[in-house]
Parts: C-alpha cells; sequence; structure tokens
C-alpha cells in the first residue's frame, strides 16, 4: 500500500525523493518523510499529511545529500503521526530505514529489543527494524565491507511477514541495501546514479532499465553499480529488464485527473491488450502458454482468484469460460480462498488476476494452489511482478500504467484478456463453436465502439449533477449485466462515498425491493438481448415506488418509462461488460467531481494491497 523511493547518485537526492513519492501518491498514503546521508551524518524529515507539505519543513532546503530514502505511509501499527512516520532510525542514529508490509512478530521482536536496552519511540512495526539491524551491526567484530549487508541479512532472518526495505547507514555513505519478501521493490539502472521504488511509474522518467529482486534477495547499491546477493549472501547475477511504457502515460496530458485520462485511454489499452494475440481469420495465439488439447480436455475445473474490480473481471470470464470452453469456472475472493480449503488438485487450473501482481492475498492463494498441485497462470499489468514470478505461465494486459485508485482501464484490459484467453482454449480443445468467429470479429471492432461511448459523457455528467447529493443507490442487471451491476456500485462507492448496493434483478422482490423509497436512484443495465424484458419487468417494480432510473442499454427498449437512457453501441453479449461499464465509470467520476472529492485519491484505499 504504502510507496518506496531511494536515490543514489550524484545529484541532490531530495528533490528527486519527493518528486518520485509524489508519482507515488495514487498508492493511498497518510504521512511521507525522506532521510538523506548529510555531512553531518543521517538526517529525518517527515510529517502526517501530504508529501506537499514536506517542502515546508524547515531545514528541507539545505539537504545536500546524494543519497536517500523516502517512503509514503498507509497506517496499519499506530495512528497517522509524525513520530509513526517513516523513516525510521535507530537509538544511535547510525541507521534509516523505510519498510512496506507487515512485520508480524514486532511484538516479540520489540520485547527482545526493550530487554537489550533500546527505547522505541513509535508505534509502528517498522521501528524495530533499524534497532535490529543496529544489534547485529554492533555485535558483529568484524570491521569488513560485508558489515553492513551481514547486519540487515541477520535481522532479515528474524523478520516474520512482509517487506521492502531500504536501509542507508551513516558509516557507509557510499551505499544503500534493499530487500524484498512478498513486497513489491523495483531497482532503476542510471548513468552514475541508481533508483528504487515499490513501483515503476515513479522513476520511468530517469530510466527504462529495471532490476526485479526475488524474495530475500539484497541489492548493495553504490552510485556506478549494483551487487546483488541471495538469502546466504552468495552473489547472483541479474539482468535489467526494459520496461516499454511510455513516461507520458504516468502524467495527466491535459486531462483533469488520472481517473479520466485512464477511462479516455481505454481503446488504446484494449487495442493493445489484444495484440497480435488475435487474428478474425487466424487461430488465437499465445506464445507465452503451451497448453494441450490433452491438458485442457483434463481439466475437471478453472478457478479464477482475485480481489476488488480484478474479482469483477473473473466472474465476466467465467461466463466466457463456461459456455466457450464447457469448463466448470468458479470465482473466488482471493482473501477467502485460503480459508475454506478449496478442493484443488492437479486437475484444476487456478487464474489469478492483479492489476498490480503484488496483491498479498491473492500471491498467498497462488502459493497454496501450487502447493495443492494445480497449475497456475497469472494475469497481471506489471511484468516482473511478484504474482508472474510465483505462477507457472504468464499473461499480460497492456494498460500501460494506472494511477488512479479507482481501477478503469484495468479492469477493461482484464476482461478483453480472459474473452481472448477463452478463445485460444476453445481452439485448442478443437470446440466447433459459429460463436467464436462471431467473437474475433467483435472483439476487433471493439475499440472503436468504446470511442463512441465516451462521446456519451455530456449526457452522463448532467445526471450526474441531479443526483451527487444522494446518500443511496442500486445497481441491478441480470446475466453478465449483473456482474456490471456489481462493478458500478463498487466504483461509486469508492470515489463517492454514496453507499450503493448491486443484486441480480431478479433477486429484487426477494428483499431488496423493501430499500426502495420515493426519489432513491436505481441504475438498471440491459445488454443481453435475451434478458430485456425480464429486466424492465424487474425495472418497473422499483418506478412504481417512485425510484428515479437510469438505464445503461445497448438493446432497442421503449425507454419513455425511465429518468435517462443511455444508448451504448451494440456489441457481442460475451464482451458487452466493457461497453456498459464505461458510463458508469464516468457517473462516479462526475459523482465525485461534482461533490469537491479528490477522484483519483479516494480516502482509507491504496492502489497496490500488499497486506491482509
Amino acid at each position: 500500500m504504502c510507496g518506496i523511493v531511494g536515490y543514489i547518485g550524484t545529484q541532490k537526492a531530495s528533490p528527486i525523493l519527493i518528486n518520485g513519492l509524489t508519482r507515488l501518491e495514487y498508492r493511498g498514503y497518510d504521512s511521507a518523510g525522506i532521510s538523506t546521508i548529510e555531512k553531518t551524518g543521517l538526517s529525518i524529515m517527515k510529517d502526517k499529511g501530504r508529501v506537499k507539505n514536506l517542502n515546508t519543513l524547515v531545514g528541507i532546503d539545505s539537504l545536500e545529500g546524494t543519497i536517500g530514502i523516502a517512503h509514503t505511509r498507509w497506517a496499519t501499527h499506530g495512528k497517522p503521526s509524525k513520530e509513526n512516520s517513516h523513516p525510521h532510525m535507530d537509538n544511535s542514529k547510525t541507521f534509516s530505514v523505510v519498510h512496506n508490509g507487515i512485520i508480524e512478530n514486532y511484538n516479540e521482536l520489540r520485547k527482545f529489543l526493550t530487554y537489550k536496552g533500546y527505547t522505541f519511540y513509535s508505534q509502528t512495526d517498522t521501528e524495530v527494524i533499524p534497532n535490529l539491524v543496529h544489534y547485529y551491526y554492533s555485535n558483529d567484530e568484524k570491521s569488513d565491507n560485508m558489515k553492513f549487508l551481514r547486519a540487515v541479512k541477520n535481522a532479515c532472518a528474524d523478520l516474520k511477514g512482509s517487506f521492502a526495505i531500504e536501509i542507508i547507514c551513516k558509516d557507509y555513505e557510499d551505499n544503500m541495501i534493499v530487500v524484498r519478501k512478498d513486497s513489491p521493490l523495483v531497482i532503476g539502472k542510471g548513468e552514475n546514479e541508481n533508483y528504487i521504488s515499490s513501483d515503476i511509474p515513479a522513476i520511468l522518467s530517469f530510466t527504462r532499465n529495471f532490476y526485479l529482486l526475488d524474495d530475500l534477495e539484497f541489492a548493495v547499491l553504490s552510485r556506478n553499480e549494483i551487487e546483488f546477493y541471495n538469502k546466504d549472501l552468495s552473489p547472483v547475477d541479474k539482468q535489467t529488464k526494459t520496461i516499454e511504457w511510455n513516461a507520458s502515460s504516468a502524467e495527466k496530458d491535459g486531462f483533469d485527473d488520472f481517473m479520466l485520462k485512464e477511462i479516455y485511454e481505454q481503446p488504446n489499452s484494449i487495442r493493445e491488450t489484444i495484440g497480435a494475440k488475435l487474428g478474425e481469420n487466424s487461430k488465437c495465439e499465445f506464445d507465452e502458454l503451451n497448453f494441450t488439447k490433452e491438458y485442457l480436455s483434463n481439466i475437471n475445473k478453472i478457478y479464477i482468484v482475485a480481489c476488488g474490480t480484478a474479482m469483477h473481471a473473473g466472474l465476466v470470464g467465467k461466463n466466457v469460460l463456461e459456455k466457450l470452453c464447457r469448463i466448470p469456472t468458479e470465482v473466488d475472493i482471493a482473501s477467502e480462498f485460503r480459508y475454506r480449503d478449496p478442493l484443488v488438485d492437479e486437475k484444476s487450473l487456478c487464474i489469478f488476476v492483479s492489476q498490480s501482481g503484488e496483491t498479498a492475498d491473492t500471491i498467498a492463494a497462488l502459493k497454496l494452489c501450487k502447493e495443492k498441485g494445480a497449475r497456475t497462470l497469472a494475469i497481471s499489468n506489471v511484468i516482473g511482478s511478484s504474482i508472474t514470478r510465483e505462477a507457472d505461465y504468464s499473461i499480460y494486459t497492456h494498460a500501460g500504467p494506472e494511477i488512479a485508485v479507482a481501477s478503469t482501464k484495468a479492469y477493461t484490459s482484464q476482461v478483453i484478456l480472459i474473452a481472448v484467453l477463452a478463445i485460444y482454449f476453445a481452439e485448442v480443445l478443437e470446440i466447433d463453436n459459429s460463436k467464436i468467429n462471431t467473437l474475433k470479429k467483435d472483439i476487433l471492432e471493439l475499440p472503436k465502439k468504446i470511442e463512441e461511448t465516451l462521446k456519451l459523457s455530456e449526457v452522463i455528467k448532467e445526471f450526474s449533477k441531479k443526483v451527487y447529493q444522494e446518500k443511496d443507490m442500486f445497481f441491478l442487471g441480470r446475466g453478465i449485466d449483473e456482474t456490471v451491476a456489481k462493478e458500478g456500485s463498487l466504483k461509486l462507492k469508492e470515489i463517492s462515498y454514496i453507499h450503493s448496493e448491486s443484486y441480480a434483478a431478479g433477486e429484487l422482490k426477494h428483499g431488496p425491493i423493501a430499500l426502495i423509497e420515493n426519489d432513491i436512484t436505481v441504475i438498471g443495465i440491459m445488454t443481453d438481448p435475451d434478458l430485456v424484458k425480464k429486466t424492465i419487468s424487474n425495472l418497473q417494480e422499483v418506478i412504481t415506488r417512485g425510484a428515479k432510473t437510469l438505464i445503461i442499454t445497448s438493446q432497442h427498449v421503449d425507454t419513455s418509462m425511465f429518468d435517462m437512457t443511455i444508448q451504448i453501441p451494440e456489441t457481442n453479449t460475451f464482451i458487452s461488460p466493457i461497453l456498459s461499464i464505461i458510463p458508469l465509470q464516468l457517473f462516479s467520476y462526475y459523482i465525485s467531481k461534482e461533490k469537491g472529492l479528490d477522484v483519483d485519491k479516494p480516502r482509507n484505499l491504496a492502489k497496490s494491497v500488499t497486506v491482509e
């Protein structure tokens, strides 16, 4: 959840660190801070609140150090405060540390260190790290170049939980050490300088060449080189990966907010994700996969495991996989999956969906499935992320950086990639299905239809002005449209803080209709021609009870009974959620703007949830 930045080079570190933190604000945070090595020793500047507040701190302009670490904190242990903000020092002010993740055994370590004479000034789990490093450092009688690294390695061996750590030492003015376990961290290679971040966009304007650390790999950085070591401190050779994202895609490019920019980027993100995998008159290809007919024929179940919006993409995918491939497919919430003793075995294919590839619950579920003998397939937007390195196979959406916390283009890219994957499975299985060729054609036409749908933004904006002060809303749909209702409701909650609920429209009369009263807003989605009449019948039930209705439809229906109808282009039912969600993304966006809220950084939420 939190953000990490680091720099070692020849320039002043503080402006680079603050710039990097600014680019990580979308991750969600409540405090920020930086630490540099100055001529007088370690310096720490931190406070609760926004990154921009760091520029107002006394002494920030006088920092000259060319090595430093930085952090945006999302409170887990201890309330948001200056004392609980990162970075944290040890008692002797020898080490400074920033940390993402959770140290599960921090209480035991804190008691041990207190017994050894250490004092703690915060409520955080992180503060044990610099003091534990100091404990090992001060008890190491050797004085060689590896002393700093040995102390960090020994401290990490005592830590239970997840962590990405940057640490600097006043005795090693030309080095920084970083290590990760189950928490994201990348290293950017420059000329006579190196960068560290928890997320690529923060340092993408400085370099395109990145090193990706595996769990419990240590990197010792100097200005001109980086040395890598495994958990036994044996040297490791690593190669850089070149990231092709356009740095400008991490900027707003004239849009008021990242979320609006990313909504409008969806035609291109869909094109990029489809790429060369699909042709209207050729078989679908995934170079990353080598599934055979024999293997797919022997699968007894597909599990799609994800959280939040990615889970909603999985619900759309379930519909496509079952109807095209005739393989039973189950969609599970990652945070619950491990605790219900899932019936996973070597005949299961488990697909894990995560935009960042660092979602802690999803990674834990993946590891469980591997233990049970299942094949695992990761779907992510980030090459080299934790989930893609854990899985047996990985395929990627090509949405580019998604900065706004509320996912838009990553969601639609996930939906289209799973649809293309279903076509690939069906063709490998040699299923004779006329629906496949029609679906291919409709997928290739989809970007243009998204562009048409985006032209409806002004109409949606006007309706948003009429309802933005409401406290409750309801979303209804049947079949695949129910998945859109779920995602539309989540989007509204996330950024407008309006209470909303989604229901299968047919379930309305089995309880939820008791909540419908005069002038409440109900949003209905109708794209499946087989279910339109049924959905209209359900909507009439709320209209007779005084509800206002906003309808998203691709079908030709009598609109006179509804307060507002958004007519979107017609497309294949399998992929209709990509078109029908766009008006609801815009609806949530404009309501949030009318309320004067921070669209990109909604309260209490983070982009990458790296803790359980």
